[in-house]
């Protein structure tokens, strides 16, 4: 099954999903709150909505000096083990 914009279903799925489980396993491993992770969605949107280039969840925050490069490293592990 394809989307709009020609991808499979599953590929969507696999995109949101994996932007949703970085900012869990962030607020879960303690590195930023539930409110950091949602502002930062909002401004991924936004600049989606835009058309601005799209950013990644942790590149926001780290933008916004909310999580280091480090924890970033750690959350993308963890996000690895996941099947």
């Amino acid at each position: 099954m394809t989307n709009n914009s020609g991808r499979r279903k599953s590929d969507s799925d696999a995109t949101s999903c994996r932007c949703h489980r970085f900012g869990a396993i962030a607020v879960l491993k303690g590195f930023v709150t539930i409110d950091e992770v949602k502002a930062a969605i909002m401004d991924q949107v936004e600049d989606d909505l835009s058309g601005c280039k799209h950013r990644l969840l942790g590149n926001i925050l780290f933008e916004q000096g909310l999580i280091t490069e480090n924890q970033i490293e750690t959350v993308m592990l963890e996000l690895k083990k996941e099947p």
